[in-house]
């Protein structure tokens, strides 16, 4: 998603509050589907790091805007990717639209990062954005997991035994 040159100040950190919600609701979903532990453990990190960005962004907001409250669209990166019925989505599935969403942030951070007028904003957007980027691939190597070991999400621990080799002395 661009950062419409329309789009003003309080507009972009809005539109990213609200993203930053939904995504740590959505990885929260998500978390609530699978049981190998490690998995929880990851989804458990990106809800924390949704919910930080959330705040990053309310304060930045408070900053800049004083006592004025954000008005958050109905719309997220998320809804945009998220068809109503997801739940019925295989946990792969849900993951493959994550990794859409995450890649919609790094271009939406990126591109208000580049329209900023305001060098504590665009360092912020520009943090965002590289933040989003790793969540990108952290998503993509749990969908190579998930690709190789279809169950992996539904087993408490990892395949011992089956799947590895022994290198070690």
């Amino acid at each position: 998603m661009k950062a419409s040159p329309k789009m003003k100040g309080p507009e972009v950190l809005a539109l990213g509050i609200r993203s930053e919600i939904d995504a740590a609701a959505f990885y929260g979903r998500i978390r609530a589907r699978v049981k190998n532990v490690l998995l929880r453990q990851k989804l458990d990190f990106l809800v924390v790091e949704e919910k930080q960005h959330r705040k990053l962004l309310e304060r930045i907001f408070s900053q800049r805007f004083g006592r004025q409250k954000p008005v958050l669209p109905a719309d997220s990166f998320l809804s945009k990717s998220v068809p109503p019925k997801a739940d019925e989505l295989t946990v792969k599935d849900l993951f493959g639209l994550a990794l859409k969403a995450e890649k919609f942030s790094e271009e939406f951070y990126k591109d208000a990062a580049a329209s900023s007028q305001d060098d504590d904003g665009r360092s912020l957007l520009t943090y965002l954005s590289r933040v989003e980027r790793s969540h990108y691939f952290m998503i993509k190597s749990e969908i190579d997991l998930l690709a190789k070991f279809p169950d992996y999400y539904d087993v408490e621990d990892t395949h011992i035994g089956r799947d590895m080799i022994h290198v070690g002395p």
